[in-house]
């Protein structure tokens, strides 16, 4: 029997859900010390977002429900619907890069969702998605994003001085989160470290800005 390749996946953006644009973009503004630029609309999702490069293949998405959508009949992704006007930004999500989003999909020992086309502006890509929009393992295993237009987004934007230098990964069951790492084939700068018992998963991002190092992460 032929066997198939691993899949290889790598860290493509990091995702801050917000109540409001404006809420998201203040949030980074005050951890980074930066502007994230304007991104555009996610019809299908009735969201919007603003970015921010992080690296020639990285950045940060600021998402948010989008007032302006109707007629939107499904649960948003990133879990935007459990979301109130209340609710703090958080860094709340990562995204994973694959060449092959169907078989990375196959190999991961964890289910992360139904494969999905979407498309923002000249953009498309796939994109795994929980049927309830919920995040995968609350957060600390990645979607799955497969880009279908070239070149990369995060090369599309302005160099606002950031860099990811890393991504700190906390759950309560540490040792399923790097299960999930493995059977993607992943690789890149992620760190996994346990939580007690009942623990919420905690994402926390560091930035090196043009004012220092900074960190990224829940309030």
């Amino acid at each position: 029997m032929e066997q198939r390749p691993s899949p290889c996946t790598h860290l493509d953006h990091l995702a801050v859900v917000a109540p409001t644009l404006d809420a998201g973009s203040r949030f980074v503004r005050e951890a980074l010390g930066v502007e994230v630029q304007e991104g555009g609309s996610h019809p299908r999702m009735g969201t919007h977002n603003r970015l921010l490069r992080l690296g020639d293949f990285v950045y940060l998405e600021v998402i948010a429900p989008d007032p302006a959508a109707s007629g939107v009949e499904r649960r948003r992704w990133f879990d935007l619907d459990a979301i109130t006007p209340w609710t703090p930004p958080r860094l709340a999500a990562w995204i994973a890069r694959t060449g092959d989003i169907r078989a990375a999909r196959a190999a991961c020992v964890e289910d992360l969702g139904t494969v999905e086309p979407m498309s923002r502006g000249a953009l498309s890509w796939l994109i795994t998605i929980p049927p309830d929009g919920t995040l995968p393992l609350g957060g600390a295993a990645p979607a799955l994003i497969e880009w279908q237009t070239a070149p990369h987004p995060a090369s599309r934007l302005p160099d606002a001085g950031c860099a990811l230098v890393g991504l700190e990964i906390h759950h309560p069951d540490p040792a399923r989160v790097e299960a999930v790492l493995a059977s993607l084939g992943f690789s890149g700068p992620v760190t996994v470290d346990g939580l007690p018992a009942g623990a919420a998963p905690r994402l926390v991002a560091h930035v090196q800005t043009a004012q220092g190092m900074r960190r990224l992460a829940a309030p």
